[in-house]
């Protein structure tokens, strides 16, 4: 299973997470925003796509710049989250899908309850930025 993520970085370099709602797998857990690309979309138009649906942002394919990948074992799948950062965007991010947003430093998205695939991108992030 193949999943596109976002490392939204504002100009102060702080990150924006968001919550996973009530009812989701892993929820209340804190997580970059994106989501399962669809048929025929590659995994930058995914993403463009997750953003706007997920925080009613626009973001152009050209400002997504390839980061890092995780692999994690779920159950009897496989998921592979490939990590974008993004510098640029329109529109001020809000939770349409999420139960909370947050902007944080590297200290406190190393303190957050995170998913395991999310997990080893904080560093390889921190190498980036």
């Amino acid at each position: 299973m193949w999943v596109v993520a976002a490392a939204l970085i504002a100009a102060d370099g702080r990150v924006l997470v968001q919550r996973r709602p009530p009812g989701k797998s892993l929820a209340g857990l804190w997580e970059f925003p994106g989501g399962k690309p669809e048929i025929g979309e590659s995994p930058e138009q995914a993403l463009v796509r997750e953003l706007d649906e997920e925080l009613g942002i626009a973001v152009e394919t050209r400002d997504l710049t390839a980061s890092a990948f995780a692999s994690e074992a779920l159950g009897h799948r496989h998921l592979i989250l490939l990590l974008y950062i993004c510098r640029i965007w329109e529109g001020a991010p809000r939770a349409l899908h999420a139960s909370e947003l947050r902007w944080v430093d590297f200290a406190e998205l190393n303190r957050l309850d995170m998913p395991p695939a999310d997990r080893p991108l904080i560093a390889a992030l921190a190498k980036l930025i």
